[in-house]
């Protein structure tokens, strides 16, 4: 469970702080954007850390159900 509310805690962190570039990095890994120079600057790679579970659970959702 700790490692949960950790990973939540990360995706709320990342939301709030930087809502346009979560925004664009979980559309861009799920494959919703095309892929483009332009948006690859605001795609952040450091939200992608491994334990970040809930991340991760996004970015596959959205690649499944869109």
């Amino acid at each position: 469970m700790p490692l949960m509310v950790r990973s939540l805690a990360r995706l709320v962190t990342a939301i709030v702080a930087q809502p346009a570039a979560s925004v664009t990095t979980l559309l861009y890994y799920s494959n919703l954007l095309p892929r483009n120079p332009d948006l690859e600057r605001l795609v952040r790679r450091e939200l992608l850390d491994p334990e970040n579970y809930l991340f991760h659970f996004l970015i596959n959702l959205l690649g499944c159900f869109w």
